[in-house]
């Protein structure tokens, strides 16, 4: 249906809004059913640069399910980098970077931390007071990696230091250890 309302679209004149609505919503249910590469072909098909901006961030505000949100994020800072605001820049990459680091998660416990997917610093503080150490340490290869050369509102200093900073709890001991005298 969506690719008979494309080709109706070529054919007479269709307003702009409506194009933008028709294009985002068949964007979305090609992410949902997981065809990445039909939803590459579809934004690639549209001619207009500011009408695949506009679907491709409506989509992305719509909160799509994991793999949607990070190909999403992946293609507007690939594509429209330059076009997005400092604020928008530093939300979407943030997203790519969440989503990014929940793919590196047991597929079963993703859906704990989704809800944190745009903020990857916040994440990372769960999964430590969670005690899941052997994720943090596999996020935060990710964080060191993707962060290289980045400037997104956050730098691998600020996860040295909310690491340092659990890495203090952990050792502090709420009560005094006293000797045993023979």
């Amino acid at each position: 249906d969506y690719e008979l309302c494309e080709e109706w679209g070529h054919l007479y004149p269709v307003p702009r809004e409506d194009l933008i609505n028709l294009h985002r919503e068949h964007l979305l249910h090609l992410l949902e059913m997981g065809d990445m590469e039909k939803a590459l072909q579809l934004l690639q098909r549209i001619e207009d640069p500011g009408i695949c901006l506009a679907i491709s961030e409506q989509s992305l505000d719509q909160s799509p399910n994991l793999a949607a949100s990070h190909f999403l994020a992946d293609y507007l800072t690939g594509h429209f980098y330059a076009n997005l605001t400092t604020a928008r820049r530093n939300e979407i990459q943030a997203l790519y970077m969440g989503s990014k680091v929940l793919l590196t998660l047991p597929e079963l416990s993703r859906v704990n931390y989704f809800h944190l997917s745009s903020r990857p610093l916040l994440m990372l503080e769960q999964l430590l007071m969670n005690m899941k150490v052997d994720w943090v340490a596999v996020a935060v290869q990710t964080l060191h990696q993707l962060l290289a050369g980045q400037e997104i509102g956050f730098t691998v200093e600020d996860i040295d230091n909310l690491l340092s900073k659990y890495a203090g709890k952990a050792l502090n001991f709420p009560f005094a250890l006293k000797e045993k005298r023979s």
